[in-house]
């Protein structure tokens, strides 16, 4: 079931989150102080508004207090963000997500109330960091120290064999944790499952063993 979500800036990090929000079946408002910005996201999410979100009186009367849960997007201005931060946590927001532009704005959200602090620049730059090791990924997430989940295509040399026959966990000391085909997702495959191409296979493991699923293919 969705929740209700409020995302105040809509910059490149904030609009991505309100339309992948509503894309995946959330209550979306979009708030921001630029009118072209709200008449450009308003199709793509449940209702648009333009209001300065860093003022307490404009988000109550928005019905913020409402909201299960708030993003705050607007890294670029420090005060904007803290303000906006204070106001949705004491207008009665039980969760604040707050984007930061640093360790130490990132502390004064922190400070402030706010229940996540996000650096998607730093995040962005560290999952590229992790893809160069694993030339073949097509989307990495770190978990921990040379730890973490890639998305590979499969080898050609994979195709037509089942996940059995590859014995992956054996070889490499990997988890295959999703098979993506076309648009379905098949999560947790079946060791029988025959692998097709065009598959992707989301996989869990240390970095040097991702790298050679697809290095050592045979």
């Amino acid at each position: 079931m969705g929740q209700q979500v409020i995302v105040v800036g809509l910059g490149r990090f904030g609009s991505a989150a309100a339309r992948t929000l509503h894309a995946l079946g959330h209550e979306v408002l979009a708030v921001d102080a630029s009118e072209e910005i709200i008449n450009e996201i308003a199709p793509d999410v449940t209702h648009a508004v333009q209001a300065d979100a860093s003022d307490q009186k404009a988000l109550g009367a928005l019905g913020a207090g409402n909201f299960d849960i708030a993003v705050v997007a607007m890294s670029s201005n420090l005060e904007a963000s803290l303000l906006a931060t204070v106001a949705l946590k004491q207008l009665g927001v039980r969760r604040v997500i707050a984007k930061a532009g640093n360790p130490l704005h990132g502390l004064v959200l922190e400070r402030v109330g706010a229940d996540r602090i996000v650096y998607p620049e730093r995040e962005a730059g560290e999952d590229v960091a992790h893809t160069i090791r694993i030339p073949d990924a097509v989307d990495y997430m770190d978990l921990a120290p040379a730890h973490g989940i890639a998305k590979v295509p499969v080898p050609q040399a994979y195709v037509d064999r089942s996940l059995l026959q590859l014995d992956l966990q054996g070889r490499f000391h990997i988890t295959t944790i999703a098979l993506v085909r076309d648009r379905t997702v098949i999560v947790n495959p079946h060791r029988d499952e025959v692998l097709r191409g065009g598959d992707q296979l989301v996989l869990l493991g240390n970095d040097d063993h991702l790298a050679k699923v697809t290095s050592d293919a045979d």
